[in-house]
């Protein structure tokens, strides 16, 4: 399968959001990444289900929902509502995990899990081939522009080395510290989603430039 690159729009100009959209698709980005973030289960706020309303129409790639939220398992209907294709949930924030999964499913989102830096990939083995990707965050969830944490590496082909063992078909995203001094490592470790931020929407040769040398590493 082609490595996969997901556009990250907390690093997006909101005021010209609308026509980045469209360059990310020309640039062959091929999922809108969104990160949703509430203040309690990270330190800082983001945006939530009225911006992925209002750009669903404007965009015909794959949107990809990352709660980094407490008690997930609430708003999973309202953010499938609104246009998400895939809805990811952290296991550090599911109450009761399975449960949680199982109201994605139901809801016809696909199903992502997610793992932070300091958690033991152990937690989310048990949930391989129950969910369609298993996200490994390389920074600490909240901020954006942080280095990433080369332990992470290790998580990646651990998950990796499950997914092939059990034959399943779950993707393997990592989120925060994508650059062209990680990727290379982070494809090599077994990661099929790169999700980028400010790499590709600051980027000062513009988005497609961006995506093109990004793509070239993975």
């Amino acid at each position: 399968m082609d490595k996969i690159i997901a556009a990250s729009i907390l690093s997006a100009d909101f005021t010209c959001l609308g026509k980045q959209l469209v360059e990310s698709e020309k640039a062959g980005i091929g999922w809108i990444h969104f990160d949703v973030m509430d203040g309690h289960f990270v330190p800082n706020i983001s945006f939530g289900i009225p911006v992925l309303a209002s750009i669903r129409g404007s965009s015909k790639l794959t949107f990809d929902v990352h709660l980094m939220i407490s008690d997930p398992a609430r708003y999973v209907n309202a953010f499938r509502d609104a246009g998400a294709d895939i809805i990811t949930v952290h296991v550090e924030a599911c109450s009761d995990i399975q449960d949680c999964l199982l109201k994605i499913r139901e809801s016809g989102a696909k199903v992502g899990l997610s793992i932070n830096p300091g958690t033991s990939v152990d937690e989310g083995l048990p949930y391989l081939g129950e969910v369609d990707l298993v996200l490994f965050m390389g920074v600490e969830p909240g901020f954006g522009g942080q280095k990433f944490n080369p332990q992470v590496l290790e998580k990646i082909s651990t998950a990796r080395n499950a997914i092939d063992a059990g034959g399943f078909k779950t993707l393997i995203q990592v989120d925060g510290g994508v650059n062209l001094d990680t990727a290379a490592d982070i494809s090599m470790a077994g990661c099929d989603v790169f999700v980028a931020g400010s790499f590709i929407y600051d980027h000062p040769e513009g988005i497609s430039r961006a995506t093109q040398i990004l793509r070239e590493k993975i």
